[in-house]
């Protein structure tokens, strides 16, 4: 959510901002509101001082023994008493509107993202690995042979509709693998702390990571009102959601491999072969929670986390930074990383790794208290896939087939795997 008083002080910065983001909404729009809340306010305020004064001469007029001037006083106060809960409830009114609004706009960019209207504009910054030469025809995940046995579309479809898998086998144990080779890597070599936190959250944990409003309609909710997690982003980051943290608690740096849940209803159409965009699918995600001072540090730093995780499986990948038009609603700044696929030809996203400012910080009142005193101010979160399990699934089967329809798997994963290498043809791990 957006500092009111950025947009008071400096409202031509605001406005250049919410064009960039495609937003109709004005800094004139939102100070309107502002305006008439504070007018309330101020009303409401002279009011109470005028029955505070108003009171004290109903005890004069008591004392006197003036019961006419007492009536007509005892009758004003309690009209002032009646103007002040009005006033105060059309304040809070308007203060209603002013969040609704504020919680419905857009991230403001950092300056140094690019222009663009789309992800092709997006911009170049790290790329590593080559992409292997096939000395044949390159096949899709869900095309090899030693794959379409533990990897059963028809069955989940039967279960649960369209964009569901079910896994098994040896799939499902590759699958498991790669999760916990993730999370292992990010507790023991990146510093990260594990945790283990619900699917099920409530409505406040999904308007302090912006999931709410805007994209209500691209998760689940339960018929009790509970929502099902797009990202475990949502949990760990409202961890301190309404808390005020000491500076030394700082950073705080979260890692979780969960289930998460997505409608796609804003991607129908796209990626429907195969489990690249799926329902349902598994994530290992990694949050921080950092002073305002530390943030554009940490960027860099969860960035290379989730890289390293391709480096160690021998993924070649490209980082590109987001331009205006493809950044997400809540980031000020997001580094994708994409793996290569050769069975498409093409780089596709396999981690967004996005810091927000005090965007979401603002929405859930996290804060912290400096350790020189002074009033807390709010932390900055950032947030980044560590990575998506079953996007890098159809990465390693696809970059380690062979000819005769096997697999060659990373060594990183063999400890996982009972030192097993290969998938053979048919479907066995060897």
């Amino acid at each position: 959510m957006h500092d009111i008083r950025m947009i008071r002080e400096t409202p031509e910065v605001f406005d250049a901002a919410m064009k960039l983001r495609k937003s109709d909404v004005s800094s004139r729009d939102v100070l309107a509101i502002d305006a008439a809340r504070r007018a309330k306010i101020s009303e409401a305020e002279n009011a109470k001082a005028e029955q505070n004064a108003t009171s004290k001469e109903v005890g004069a007029a008591k004392a006197k023994g003036d019961e006419a001037e007492f009536e007509r006083l005892r009758a004003l106060v309690a009209e002032k008493k009646a103007d002040v809960a009005r006033l105060n409830d059309e304040a809070k009114a308007e203060d209603a509107k002013l969040a609704d609004l504020l919680m419905g706009l857009p991230n403001i960019p950092y300056d140094d993202v690019p222009e663009g209207a789309d992800e092709e504009d997006n911009v170049e910054i790290n790329r590593w690995g080559t992409p292997r030469r096939f000395p044949f025809e390159p096949k899709e995940h869900y095309d090899l042979p030693s794959v379409q046995s533990g990897m059963d579309f028809e069955t989940a479809a039967k279960l649960s509709g369209a964009r569901f898998v079910l896994l098994s086998g040896a799939i499902a144990r590759i699958h498991r693998a790669l999760a916990q080779f993730m999370i292992n890597t990010h507790v023991d070599e990146n510093g990260l702390t594990e945790a283990w936190t619900p699917v099920l959250v409530n409505d406040a944990s999904m308007y302090g990571t912006n999931q709410l409003p805007k994209f209500a309609e691209d998760s689940y909710q339960t018929t009790e009102g509970m929502w099902l997690i797009p990202t475990s982003e949502v949990t760990l980051t409202n961890i301190v959601r309404d808390v005020v943290v000491d500076e030394g608690y700082l950073p705080r740096r979260y890692t979780a491999h969960s289930q998460c849940f997505r409608s796609e209803a804003g991607s129908a159409g796209r990626d429907t072969a195969g489990m690249l965009r799926q329902h349902q699918f598994e994530k290992v995600e990694m949050v921080s929670i950092t002073h305002p001072d530390k943030s554009e540090e940490e960027h860099k730093r969860m960035t290379r986390c989730a890289e390293k995780i391709l480096e160690e499986l021998l993924l070649p990948y490209r980082t590109v930074t987001l331009c205006h038009g493809d950044l997400g609603f809540g980031a000020r700044r997001t580094h994708d990383i994409e793996v290569w696929l050769p069975g498409q030809g093409k780089y596709r996203e396999i981690s967004s790794v996005s810091t927000c400012g005090d965007f979401q910080a603002r929405r859930m009142n996290a804060r912290f208290k400096p350790e020189g005193g002074g009033k807390p101010e709010f932390v900055h979160t950032l947030n980044g896939s560590g990575l998506a399990v079953g996007r890098a699934l159809i990465a390693v089967l696809e970059n380690g087939q062979m000819a005769d329809g096997s697999v060659e798997l990373p060594v990183a994963l063999q400890p996982y795997l009972g030192g097993k290498s290969t998938l053979d043809p048919f479907g066995t791990l060897i």
